[in-house]
């Protein structure tokens, strides 16, 4: 019988459609990966693709238990990454469904801050602690935060970080001093922002804008938060829900430089996903574009 596993002619007919079936399932991989971008959520899709694969193995071995069990894990954590990342699975399937999926390939660079910015923020910070001016900045470090994290979102500003500009936001007589300010880069994104707090015990000296650092912090990895206390004008650095405090000024300006350098370093060592993206697409331009010279050539 021509179906015969043991006929010679189907044994290259399974290993081609083996291979496209391999090829399609690391190309939607990949492209999640893209869509998704962060290093931390990495770790989740590699993890929900050795439980695809076992699934796979117990399969060819027929261990119909385990078979079962890791089907269900493997719908589970399906269903849990795609309600932790709505956000990122929902830009996926609108470029998917627009036909721009070359943008997949072009992520949002690293926002890393330079020295200017972390002045001018470190100047404000001085300030506000001298004159007892109680505020709360939050600064993203790598890839994007999901401002929908926030308790409430404020006010859109899109301007450009100066010290005059945040101190101002912060005055007790604005509207919006009581809530947190949220940096991209360069941009103030939004002021007025209501942060989550966190559902740790705290010490009694720390009131609700530590805990709001200490909860955003703990919920988003890739973010910094720093607190100026009201009541004794102290420096706060929060990072992994934990509070690095009292800081002075040239502290604060040494941790943040610290932070930055060290996630440019990271970046240049290893290759991010828009630069892998790249070298890949690259790659594969030559060769197509060889072959074609190749066709031409006969």
């Amino acid at each position: 019988m021509s179906g015969d596993i043991s006929d010679p002619r189907s044994i290259p007919s399974g290993f081609f459609h083996n291979g496209i079936d391999i090829t399609l399932v690391l190309l939607i991989t990949y492209l999640i990966l893209l869509a998704i971008g962060e290093r931390r959520t990495l770790w989740m899709v590699r993890g929900l693709i050795i439980l695809m694969l076992a699934q796979v193995i117990s399969q060819r071995l027929q261990l119909r238990l385990l078979e079962v069990v890791l089907d269900k894990l493997v719908l589970g954590a399906a269903v849990a990454m795609a309600v932790i990342f709505q956000g990122e699975f929902r830009r996926f399937l609108e470029l998917l469904g627009s036909g721009q999926v070359k943008q997949l390939f072009n992520p949002p660079p690293i926002t890393v801050k330079s020295d200017n910015i972390i002045d001018e923020i470190v100047d404000a910070v001085k300030e506000l602690s001298q004159n007892r001016t109680g505020a709360l900045i939050v600064l993203e470090t790598v890839a994007s935060v999901d401002p929908r994290v926030f308790v409430n979102q404020g006010v859109r500003l899109n301007g450009e970080v100066s010290k005059e500009l945040l101190q101002t936001i912060f005055q007790p007589k604005t509207l919006l001093h009581d809530g947190a300010i949220f940096i991209r880069g360069s941009v103030i994104i939004a002021a007025g922002v209501i942060l989550p707090l966190s559902e740790r015990t705290a010490h009694r000296q720390l009131g609700t804008r530590h805990r709001a650092a200490m909860g955003i912090t703990e919920k988003v990895p890739n973010c910094l938060c720093v607190v100026v206390s009201e009541e004794t004008g102290s420096i706060s650095l929060a990072q992994g829900g934990n509070l690095n405090r009292p800081l002075t000024s040239s502290k604060l300006k040494e941790l943040l430089e610290e932070k930055f350098s060290l996630i440019a370093k990271q970046e240049s060592v290893s290759p991010s996903w828009g630069r892998l993206s790249r070298k890949i697409n690259s790659k594969v331009r030559n060769l197509l574009s060889s072959s074609k010279s190749t066709r031409n050539k006969k």
